[in-house]
């Protein structure tokens, strides 16, 4: 199960909103401070809609995003570098690190 959200979506919409409207943008730090939130929050929330909007290139897109989600095995989470770590214990899906010397459900 998910960990629930530390700040309600309304909150994170309009912050984004507020973001995005006055030309020039305002400081990240300054508007998260406004907001009462953390600034790297902020930023994580604002990266996805500029990829959304087609501002990046450098992310996936929000629907990409959820269809990658969608195709990997559950049971499974990707680690910083593309490996996969098995989060089922005593299962191991073959291909994914941290056998440990077990035997697999594929022997």
């Amino acid at each position: 199960m998910a960990a629930p959200k530390k700040y309600p979506d309304e909150l994170r919409a309009r912050a984004v909103r507020l973001y995005r409207e006055p030309d020039p943008k305002p400081v990240i730090r300054r508007l998260a401070e406004q907001l009462g939130v953390h600034h790297e929050a902020l930023r994580n929330w604002i990266r996805p809609d500029e990829a959304d909007r087609g501002e990046r290139d450098d992310r996936p897109t929000t629907s990409e995003s959820e269809g990658l989600r969608r195709l990997r095995p559950h049971g499974t989470q990707v680690r910083p570098g593309g490996t996969r770590r098995n989060s089922i214990p005593g299962v191991h899906i073959p291909g994914t690190a941290g056998s440990g010397g077990r035997r697999t459900c594929a022997e």
